[in-house]
């Protein structure tokens, strides 16, 4: 009666698993279908091994057991070649296997390789274009910019099926991880870097993609909507994010980038078109230097030490999405002049007067300099 309960008890679990969404196994996109493919075979590579050893040390233990007086006890035993040979020869031929589809996948299904594929036997016509998304990881949301149609979402992306897709990926803060495992594989959402993703979908539907990074209180629900539809609904769908209320412009993405959790699916009828590369170059905020910037000055020596008062602090309440302290930044050359503002907080004041040139004595003070003139004959001097 109790095992009849123990099993009964164990049956919702079952009714539980059996929901669940093979959705790694099962893609609807090429590359993705690919990613399963070479997880499956390597699977069943490693298991040519494995099951073996296993069955064996079940084999042997049943075989040499302690009351088998009929197993032959050999105890001068030492070496078998035929044995050595299959121990060592079938693992590193499995190993061998292994490297070669390591070796091909890590080529043929790099993320920043554009496609020449569409699905098995269809290939990528000449004529097709590659639909561009750049993505924001933001706090705790996540940011689509349409820049070949002026539009942006927030939490929702919909893609034409059979059509290729290149993903422009960063960050706004902390790092995140964007994957779309119905689409292609994950690859990581760092501020002031981009990494890139190429990825298609072959059937319409709806499915998930997410945040597969921890990244703070709101990880949990960085979640948004991937809607592979027909061209005829993606126009649609982009004359429906052209009907949002807003416009996505630099003092709006301030806002948006204020950490918040669960965003509604939101859309932005227009974009303004710098806005991604200042993004990616930490430089949204109004007169800050873009990274890109600062680092072509530092290329060519840096602006010596007049750079070094090119610093405003920040004192007012504006929102902002800064990496890291947000205390000062550096003012971008061409937005506004160099600022010598805050030179008694960046370097002490130094009385320069007494300096002469380069090989002279150092200055000293007045009491060294009237022992030093009591030591000397001045007529040594001329």
């Amino acid at each position: 009666m109790k095992n009849l309960l123990r099993t009964l008890a164990v049956l919702p679990l079952f009714a539980a698993l059996s929901a669940c969404d093979m959705v790694v196994l099962n893609p609807t996109g090429d590359v993705a279908a690919q990613q399963r493919d070479l997880l499956v075979m390597s699977t069943y590579l490693m298991l040519l091994i494995i099951v073996p050893v296993m069955a064996l040390t079940v084999l042997f233990a049943w075989r040499y057991r302690h009351n088998n007086r009929e197993a032959r006890y050999e105890p001068d035993w030492h070496h078998s070649m035929r044995l050595e040979l299959v121990i060592w020869s079938a693992p590193l031929l499995i190993i061998i296997c292994l490297g070669a589809l390591t070796w091909l996948g890590t080529h043929l299904l790099d993320p920043y390789r554009p496609l020449d594929r569409l699905g098995p036997d269809k290939e990528v016509p000449a004529e097709t274009r590659a639909l561009q998304v750049n993505v924001v990881a933001l706090d705790w949301k996540w940011l689509f910019i349409y820049p070949q149609y002026g539009v942006a979402t927030v939490n929702e992306l919909a893609v034409p099926v059979n059509q290729p897709v290149t993903f422009k990926i960063t960050a706004s803060s902390v790092m995140n991880a964007f994957y779309i495992p119905d689409m292609a594989g994950m690859i990581y959402a760092m501020p002031g870097m981009e990494t890139r993703l190429n990825g298609v979908l072959n059937q319409a539907g709806v499915s998930e993609g997410f945040s597969a990074n921890y990244s703070g209180a709101g990880f949990s629900g960085m979640r948004f909507k991937v809607r592979g539809v027909n061209d005829t609904e993606f126009k649609r769908w982009i004359a429906t994010a052209r009907t949002g209320e807003q416009s996505l412009t630099r003092d709006v993405y301030l806002q948006l980038a204020k950490p918040s959790e669960r965003e509604p699916v939101r859309y932005f009828s227009n974009v303004d078109s710098q806005l991604y590369s200042s993004i990616l170059g930490m430089c949204v905020e109004p007169g800050k230097m873009c990274m890109h910037d600062m680092m072509a000055i530092d290329d060519r020596g840096g602006l010596g030490l007049g750079g070094v008062y090119n610093v405003a602090r920040i004192e007012d309440d504006r929102p902002r999405a800064v990496f890291g302290s947000d205390a000062s930044h550096v003012i971008g050359m061409c937005t506004a002049p160099v600022v010598q503002t805050f030179e008694d907080d960046l370097l002490p004041q130094v009385d320069r007067a007494p300096l002469r040139g380069a090989g002279l004595p150092r200055p000293v003070s007045n009491t060294s300099r009237s022992l030093v003139a009591d030591a000397i004959d001045p007529s040594s001097l001329q």
